[in-house]
């Protein structure tokens, strides 16, 4: 039943909310977690007064993420936060099914995207959620009067509004969450800087967040993504995975599982380590392009694959990222080093003719494959990202004015809560320490 008043948003299109309101309820099914906090917040109201602005996926995953903070009490707006990464059915449903102020498009163009993100940050909000930092490195150089520094869009915004009023907007910030390890990084530099002024919690680096989203969602989707782009077999392919963080160990792992022989490209060497102990080869980019028929980019690090890799890959090559931003391929130096591009030769496929006439395929416009070309991550592994997020704002709006402007990591005992509540649902039982071996592990009496 749609609301009786839609609140202001900017989506493609309100008819596409009936198959975006199936698919949302759907995913809800899978994520069980996110269910009990819903019901609990529902109750108890923990975000009740607060304004918030997520930056995120707008996916069936982050609709329910929305409805649980709805639920308890905040009042939410929502925009996308990578030009690829919005499903258009769900945006539409978040608005007219579920109230809840959606600005996102499929595809919008870089001054939309921005447009995107000034209607989340005219919300005045009290607590933000990032996924990639594009938000709150907004409203950082808005109120330290960096206009220069910023898209055009959010300038122009900035200049409507005294600066004591910018200024503003980061005093009443109360917390934020970032989910990505790009957003991390990016925010511990901004702390490095002491240009950042609030609390900032690294919902990305909660074990309930990276050991399971980056490893097993992010290994599935990305090839999911891949496959449903070029209708690849990946069994018997030399896939080449650049990075080997949490990220990078997920798609080796679905990649080699799927039948193919994987390299492992590294600058850390004790990343590299471990792959190679983990049974992958491991060689340097320069090294592997003799081999590579699918590259695959998960660093979140600038121009992994560049000039001197395309010219020295084999004919028919295809490259995908699943890295953060559309950075990883430097684009620029492809189109430099091509006689001719072939856009769309297949859905989220464009082709690239080198000048020596060989050819290279670039997947989902170089961003994110697994929400360029998929759905993203399955519900049942957001499911525990996004009881991260939830329970993240519900602690930092608690401990409100007692957190200092840097990183935080999220507490222990919210990710025991949410790996409890995991396992609950699905019917596993765990054991408990007895009252001696709780003695002997906080003792140091006892030894041989």
């Amino acid at each position: 039943m749609a609301v009786a008043t839609a609140p202001k948003s900017d989506v493609k299109n309100f008819k596409l909310a009936v198959e975006g309101k199936k698919r949302i309820l759907w995913a809800d099914r899978d994520m069980p977690v996110l269910q009990k906090i819903r019901e609990r917040f529902a109750q108890e109201k923990p975000l009740a007064g607060l304004r918030m602005a997520a930056c995120l996926p707008v996916t069936v995953e982050t609709a329910n993420l929305m409805r649980t903070l709805q639920a308890g009490g905040a009042d939410v707006v929502l925009c996308a936060s990578n030009p690829l990464s919005t499903q258009d059915d769900v945006a539409a449903s978040l608005v007219q099914d579920f109230g809840i102020a959606t600005y996102a498009i499929r595809g919008e163009d870089n001054n939309t995207y921005y447009e995107h993100i000034v209607a989340a940050l005219a919300h005045e909000p009290h607590l933000t959620m990032d996924d990639g930092a594009d938000l709150v490195s907004s409203l950082i150089f808005v109120a330290l009067d960096r206009l220069d520094d910023v898209h055009a869009e959010v300038r122009k915004w900035a200049t409507s509004m005294p600066a004591n009023q910018r200024q503003a907007l980061i005093t009443q910030i109360v917390a934020s969450m970032e989910e990505t390890t790009t957003g991390v990084n990016r925010l511990r530099a901004m702390e490095k800087d002491k240009v950042l002024k609030f609390p900032v919690i690294a919902v990305n680096d909660a074990q309930t967040k990276h050991f399971f989203d980056n490893r097993y969602g992010t290994g599935q989707s990305t090839i999911d993504g891949i496959v449903r782009a070029t209708d690849l077999l990946i069994a018997g392919k030399v896939v080449v995975v650049a990075g080997y963080g949490w990220c990078g160990k997920g798609v080796a792992l679905r990649a080699r599982g799927m039948g193919a022989v994987v390299i492992v490209t590294e600058v850390d060497p004790i990343r590299a380590l471990e792959a190679a102990m983990d049974g992958f080869a491991v060689l340097p980019m320069a090294d592997a392009l003799s081999r590579g028929e699918l590259y695959i980019t998960v660093t979140g690090n600038a121009h992994i694959l560049r000039r001197e890799h395309f010219l020295g890959m084999r004919d028919g090559a295809m490259l995908a990222n699943s890295g953060h931003f559309d950075i990883e391929i430097d684009l620029k130096a492809l189109e430099a080093e091509s006689r001719e591009v072939n856009r769309g030769v297949r859905e989220h496929v464009d082709e690239y003719v080198l000048k020596s006439g060989k050819r290279l395929y670039v997947l989902g416009e170089g961003r994110l494959v697994n929400l360029a070309a998929a759905h993203g991550h399955p519900a049942s592994v957001m499911d525990m990202s996004f009881a991260t997020q939830a329970l993240a704002s519900e602690w930092a709006f608690q401990n409100k004015g007692k957190l200092a402007p840097v990183v935080h990591k999220l507490p222990v005992e919210i990710e025991q809560r949410i790996s409890a509540l995991k396992l609950a649902s699905m019917g596993i039982q765990i054991d408990t320490l007895t009252d001696a071996q709780l003695k002997y592990m906080s003792g140091w009496e006892q030894g041989t």
